[in-house]
């Protein structure tokens, strides 16, 4: 395994991240932990969740990842190991989570409680702020469009300040935000300049061989400001792995199984997909080795979330860690890009 630093912090985390949403959903228990061992056996020690997920989010499995992760993280060494879960932002579909969305002080408080109670430890190592509370273009919207009705009020000083509190508190210890635009990262910042309060430092969006959009002012950021990209989805819902290749739709696969994620197939997004298992094959490795790859190389990137639902797809994509891609290889894969750029933001 290969490792990292969040920026601005001593924490060091393996390059790559366990993903962990199909816990409760697509996964037992038992599936779970055997995942888990697995990782920190080959070196992972990181760990991300959400008070969310399962994913597709349901009342009846709404905290089910958090405690399967929970049950198993009693029986380690939690001071050997990296753990990230999330407060989910406002959304009327979601609302069975709490009665308070959003991120109001007795919002965060109500969240972390219950997920710290799921996970069964003291403090969290990253609390991270699923989405935003505002209007803005995440979750596949590529522009942004304004909506001057909107009723949020702009209160970045006070989310910022109840986290710093918890800092303080020993029960988070950094903070990071999730589904963020270039605007919102540098409100984040700046306020936590002006105030004296402590800084996000990680952001976790959306990035992959489908989704680029990281590179468009995000990136200078999370290098200039030394914020590090957790970037999730690598795989695009496992259309980067090459098993819809030629039209095939797996059975027990997510995008079969939940049609409402479309994100990623699109006729663009099959096309670029193509491309890449071409170049894959000539390089004599997987479209799935490639995909990671291009992931982990990236200088913004401080760790790449995989997940995975069977155990042969996690040994694989864990050993993407091995894979160095030339920069032959890497130019050529901008130009690849460049016939498709971004069909799934």
């Amino acid at each position: 395994m290969k490792y990292t630093t969040i920026q601005n912090t001593n924490i060091k985390v393996s390059k790559i991240c366990l993903g962990t949403m199909t816990f409760g959903e697509q996964n037992t228990e038992n599936e779970a932990h055997e995942q888990l061992n697995y990782a920190v056996e080959n070196g992972i020690n990181f760990i991300d969740t959400a008070e969310m997920y399962s994913v597709p989010g349901r009342k009846e499995t709404q905290g089910s990842t958090e405690r399967f992760i929970g049950t198993w993280l009693q029986h380690q060494k939690r001071e050997n190991l990296i753990v990230a879960s999330k407060i989910a932002g406002p959304n009327p579909n979601i609302g069975y989570i709490r009665d308070n969305m959003g991120f109001s002080n007795e919002a965060i408080d109500d969240a972390l409680t219950k997920s710290l109670n799921r996970l069964k430890t003291d403090y969290l190592d990253l609390y991270q702020l699923h989405w935003p509370e505002r209007n803005a273009n995440f979750f596949g919207k590529r522009n942004y469009k304004h909506d001057f009705d909107e009723k949020w009020e702009d209160n970045f000083k006070e989310v910022i300040e109840k986290l710093n509190s918890l800092v303080k508190e020993g029960k988070i210890r950094h903070y990071g935000v999730s589904n963020e635009t270039p605007w919102g990262l540098m409100r984040h910042l700046n306020e936590s300049s002006k105030h004296n309060l402590t800084r996000c430092k990680t952001i976790q969006n959306p990035y992959s061989l489908l989704n680029r959009t990281f590179e468009v002012g995000l990136s200078e950021i999370a290098m200039r400001e030394k914020v590090g990209l957790l970037a999730y989805s690598p795989m695009a819902f496992g259309r980067l792995s090459g098993k819809f290749l030629n039209g095939k739709m797996p059975e027990n696969s997510r995008i079969n199984l939940f049609p409402q994620f479309s994100r990623y197939n699109s006729d663009q997004s099959i096309f670029l997909t193509e491309k890449y298992a071409e170049l894959a094959k000539e390089l004599n490795i997987s479209l799935a080795q490639l995909s990671l790859a291009f992931v982990n190389q990236q200088p913004f990137v401080t760790s790449n979330i995989i997940g995975a639902t069977s155990m042969e797809q996690l040994k694989e994509n864990i050993g993407s860690i091995q894979i160095e891609l030339s920069e032959e290889t890497l130019e050529e894969m901008d130009r690849i890009q460049e016939l498709q750029p971004n069909p799934a933001p």
